[in-house]
């Protein structure tokens, strides 16, 4: 995943730069991601399953370390997916407003 799928704020601090995710959603409400399509620079769309994941959510406003400015309607997992045969960690934000997703590596 390059620097050109990662998503961007505007001046308003909105995520740009959405990503396709399935997810499930448990009887007590919970979102579970359970795996991701992104689109390369050619428009060609790659899967992936994600492997195991962390909820960031419920901290409040605040800017994370790769600077997306994260609000009370946001959920925010970390989540490890495979790669070429490696484990990556990325970040999915879900922006419960907008009913958006978008991808963070």
């Amino acid at each position: 995943m390059n620097e050109e799928r990662i998503p961007k704020q505007n001046k308003d601090n909105i995520i740009e730069h959405t990503v396709d995710v399935i997810c499930q959603h448990n009887r007590d409400g919970e979102v579970i991601p359970l795996r991701l399509r992104v689109c390369d620079e050619e428009g060609e769309l790659h899967a992936y399953t994600i492997k195991g994941y962390r909820d960031l959510t419920g901290r409040g406003a605040y800017t994370t370390r790769d600077g997306i400015y994260v609000t009370d309607h946001m959920l925010v997992f970390e989540c490890h997916i495979m790669v070429f045969g490696r484990i990556r960690t990325v970040r999915l934000y879900y922006d419960q407003a907008r009913n958006l997703w978008a991808l963070r590596s």
